[in-house]
């Protein structure tokens, strides 16, 4: 049995995919199950992660679903059903893990904690150029103290990396507290947690069938009504997002999510279990 279960939502982007598997194979903790959640099931993709299975350097699981619109939290919650650990580590199919990413979401795990990381936001220069043999090399990772403290005094300057500064490690826990909120937000692509929580909040509310809100800031708002805590992962379990036209939120979703804070109920009705 493996410690962990990486959750990898996807859809269409094999490429992306391809560079997440290399990430994975360089991996300093290896201990872990891969969940592909694609909504959708396309060729290409079923054709690369067959690939990689074949390769066995570890376990993948591939689950899909007919490609009717955005259906991302039914197929989370699959996911969670197929996961066969009790601490689950969430980041999205267009988001390259740090070689140390797996181990340090693990190692800082806490009972009834969320671990909230955070993302480098790659420009599309340096996203097209991205290859394999960058991510086996490890190259990815090299970031210099003067290009960070670039990115953080020229964030509006689009030719350079917008958040490069998220991608230093910083070890030292003293220090991290010192930067990092004391009570983290949750990011979608970039969180970890002990299953039972889900459980308890009954998962992914699939009523919310559109990006924004649903995967993250409701999952946030319901686990907090539960009491669990949260705490940062940010410039420790660091990942790449590679560069895509910013998505819009659905405005459905907002009003659904407003009727969610109004009343105030944990347990979602349309989750891993259906209430009628």
């Amino acid at each position: 049995m493996p410690e962990v279960s990486l959750i990898i939502s996807v859809y269409k982007k094999t490429r992306e995919l391809d560079l997440i598997f290399s990430a994975l194979s360089v991996q300093s903790f290896k201990d872990f199950e891969v969940i592909i959640a694609e909504d959708g099931s396309d060729p290409d993709m079923r054709e690369l992660i067959d690939i990689w299975k074949y390769r066995k350097i570890f376990p993948v699981r591939h689950l899909t679903q007919e490609d009717r619109g955005f259906r991302k939290n039914r197929m989370l919650n699959e996911a969670i059903r197929k996961s066969e650990t009790d601490y689950l580590i969430f980041f999205d199919g267009d988001c390259i893990p740090h070689s140390d990413f797996v181990k340090n979401h693990f190692e800082n795990r806490r009972e009834n904690t969320v671990l909230c990381g955070r993302r480098v936001n790659l420009t599309r220069n340096i996203s097209e150029k991205l290859t394999a043999e960058n991510i086996l090399n490890k190259e990815y990772e090299k970031i210099k103290l003067s290009e960070a403290v670039y990115s953080s005094l020229n964030r509006h300057r689009n030719e350079f990396n917008f958040n490069i500064e998220e991608g230093i490690i910083i070890k030292n826990r003293s220090l991290r507290n010192i930067i990092t909120n004391k009570d983290e937000h949750i990011l979608g692509c970039n969180f970890s947690l002990p299953k039972i929580l889900l459980e308890k909040i009954n998962g992914f509310d699939e009523n919310y069938e559109g990006p924004g809100l649903g995967e993250d800031s409701d999952i946030e708002f319901r686990l907090r009504l539960i009491s669990a805590e949260f705490r940062s992962v940010r410039n420790l379990a660091v990942q790449y997002h590679i560069y895509h036209p910013k998505t819009k939120e659905e405005e459905l979703n907002m009003k659904y999510f407003s009727e969610v804070k109004k009343n105030m109920v944990f347990f979602c009705r349309n989750g891993l279990t259906k209430l009628n």
